[in-house]
């Protein structure tokens, strides 16, 4: 797979994790219910951890705004 191929996947990816939090449809298409206890909130969760490793694989690190001054 050539670099530009990956680009363009990551891109992709990012870009449908991107929608998903969004969540352009008010909540009518989930992959899994937010009202079923504890597991409700995990496809979300997914989403985000997608949409970071894109952010860091394009040279943006969104976790650097959370450390502490030491």
């Amino acid at each position: 797979m050539n670099r530009t191929s990956k680009n363009l996947i990551v891109l992709g990816a990012a870009g449908v994790a991107l929608l998903y939090l969004i969540n352009p449809t008010a909540g009518f298409i989930e992959f899994i219910p937010d009202n079923l206890p504890l597991v409700g909130n995990l496809d979300e969760v997914g989403a985000t951890a997608i949409l970071i490793a894109a952010l860091r694989y394009y040279g943006v690190d969104p976790t650097q705004f959370f450390k502490r001054d030491e």
